[in-house]
């Protein structure tokens, strides 16, 4: 029993005299608050990133909503010019300003609504080789 009381007294003397020194304690509270301050830091940042983006986003947002505001502005605007409303006369109501004639023009006879697809299917293109095509490419005047 008293080889216990004698490990004991020494581990606490060792502990006392060897380890809980004022550097040593002075040294882990640096660490400590060094650790607690890193922590912090860290977070910090992260919170000012997170809101970064998050100002981002809704300035991206903002300018959108401008720009939509602007264009049903413009098409008011256009809604209330004289050239809309007259365009709309003229399609909704069949209205003409004084001395414009109306004239109705026939259908497209099938000949001519086949003219250019004759044409333009007859057209075929020279087959290059790959020989030639790079020949074309390096040199334009091949």
């Amino acid at each position: 029993m008293s080889g216990v009381k004698t490990k004991l007294r020494k581990a606490k003397y060792a502990m006392k005299h060897d380890f809980l020194t004022i550097e040593n304690v002075v040294l882990i509270a640096a660490i400590v608050l060094c650790l607690i301050w890193t922590f912090q830091s860290i977070k910090a940042m992260s919170r000012n990133w997170e809101l970064s983006e998050k100002l981002t986003a809704e300035r991206k947002e903002l300018e959108l909503l401008e720009i939509e505001v602007e264009a049903a502005e413009l098409e008011n605007e256009y809604y209330r010019s004289e050239e809309y409303q007259e365009l709309m006369a003229r399609r909704q109501l069949d209205k003409k300003l004084e001395g414009e004639n109306m004239v109705v023009m026939p259908e497209n006879s099938e000949e001519a609504r086949n003219k250019y697809k004759s044409s333009t299917t007859e057209i075929v293109e020279k087959q290059y080789s790959n020989f030639e095509k790079w020949m074309m490419f390096l040199f334009p005047n091949y």
